[in-house]
């Protein structure tokens, strides 16, 4: 069975119009979970990347297991406030406001090569301001991987004109 197949859909939630794309049944199913780690670690292993970074919440069930299968660290990216110790921060726009994620200052050296990770891309925003606030610290976007992309939200898109490359485990129409 593959991994689309395992998720669950939720529709009008959080509000009308939305498909709810609820990755909560892939995490319980055991199998589930090993085929997109797998899949995750066959796209990446051989790859030279120093450290896996993922965004909260749900990039750090997968980034910290991937990590682990590639035998590097983990970096959290969070919400603004969440992260103890000296931090640099990004501010991006949203559909009405601004958001902020942070990092911690130690947690990339200059040049080293990271592996952004997150379990949806639908508009790219948070992703794309993780890309550049890894940036700013000094490190290297090797790849952003998801697992579930949506593409006529156009993040894919929005991520790889902006230079970087994107790979996910599968992909629903609709929004």
């Amino acid at each position: 069975m593959p991994i689309k197949s395992r998720i669950r859909t939720i529709p009008d939630y959080p509000s009308a119009g939305i498909m709810f794309r609820d990755i909560t049944t892939l995490l319980k199913d055991p199998e589930g979970l090993r085929l997109s780690i797998a899949g995750f670690t066959q796209r990446y292993a051989g790859m030279q990347i120093d450290k896996v970074a993922g965004i909260e919440a749900r990039g750090f069930m997968f980034g910290a297991i991937l990590a682990h299968e590639l035998k590097t660290g983990f970096i959290p990216i969070r919400k603004k406030g969440k992260l103890p110790g000296a931090v640099m921060g990004y501010d991006y726009a949203l559909e009405y406001g601004t958001d902020r994620i942070e990092i911690h200052l130690d947690a990339i050296a200059p040049g080293e090569r990271i592996l952004l990770i997150d379990d949806l891309i639908a508009t790219g925003g948070t992703a794309e301001a993780a890309c550049k606030l890894i940036e700013k610290i000094g490190g290297v976007v090797v790849e952003c991987g998801f697992v579930i992309d949506l593409p006529e939200l156009g993040g894919r898109k929005k991520l790889e004109d902006a230079g970087q490359k994107v790979f996910t485990l599968c992909e629903f129409e609709g929004h």
